[in-house]
């Protein structure tokens, strides 16, 4: 069975050697990338006022978020969508004050301990309203920023079809910093994996599942046109959700946000 993993750079590599472990054939092929902001003198003002300590809560629902963060002030609490995005934070030196314990951002929304304050929200273009409303039902101010863009690799769906289908030629492949969350991607080189098939192998063999880690990816991987019992897993409900609203049928559902949770609701669909 071969498992198309959306992601490059070290995660990919990761899941793939998962996928190998469970055997299965993993072939990488990222979907997406991301890039700037648009309007940066806007995203540059806001964060300035976070640096300045004006919102009482910063909220982060990704780790491209953590990226362009400034220094946050001590004054400011934290929410952090997940596990894997607190980590990110962490690691910049940034305390996490809250995370829900149901991982998505309807969850964030349902567990908010607070009712009143003024929280910022720096998200992707095409991020869901689903914070920005539920956090204003509950009496929050909320500033809302563009932070980044996610953008398709391959222009038309054909270009994305012939990159799965194609024998021979070189296919642009862009991988994703593994260390870096759901939808957070960079130029990929070498695979460094045998077993891994790289985007400029053949693919005489069709995909038969795929490991879908954001809104993002579940668009372009309805772009492919697979056929209707190829098992797509989703990362999260959240995930989930967008797959279906793609016309994506769900096979399965990671329990936790993370590259050993996605390859066991793989294994738990394939019925081994």
């Amino acid at each position: 069975m071969r498992v198309l993993i959306p992601r490059g750079g070290s995660w990919g590599d990761e899941v793939a050697r998962l996928v190998t472990e469970a055997g299965f054939e993993p072939l990488i092929l990222p979907l997406v990338t991301i890039e700037p902001a648009e309007d940066q003198e806007h995203l540059q003002r806001i964060l300035a006022q976070l640096a300045e300590g004006r919102f009482d809560w910063l909220v982060v629902t990704s780790q491209s978020t953590v990226r362009v963060l400034p220094r946050v002030p001590v004054s400011v609490h934290v929410a952090a969508v997940g596990a894997v995005t607190a980590a990110s934070l962490r690691e910049r030196g940034v305390p996490v004050a809250f995370i829900p314990t149901k991982q998505s951002a309807a969850g964030l929304v349902d567990e908010w301990p607070i009712r009143e304050g003024r929280v910022l929200w720096p998200h992707a273009l095409d991020a869901r309203p689903t914070i920005a409303d539920g956090l204003r039902r509950h009496g929050m101010q909320v500033t809302e920023v563009v932070a980044y863009r996610t953008v398709p690799v391959f222009e038309s769906g054909d270009a994305l079809a012939e990159a799965v289908s194609t024998q021979t030629g070189a296919i642009p492949v862009v991988g994703a910093d593994a260390t870096r969350q759901q939808e957070e991607l960079q130029a990929a080189g070498e695979d460094g994996a045998d077993a891994v098939l790289t985007a400029v192998e053949p693919a005489e063999t069709p995909i038969d599942a795929v490991l879908v880690t954001s809104g993002s990816v579940a668009k372009q991987v309805a772009r492919l046109g697979l056929a209707g019992d190829t098992r797509i897993i989703a990362i999260g409900d959240q995930t989930a959700e967008d797959c279906r609203k793609h016309g994506l049928r769900v096979a399965g559902i990671a329990q936790r946000p993370n590259a050993q949770a996605l390859v066991a609701a793989l294994v738990a669909a394939a019925g081994r």
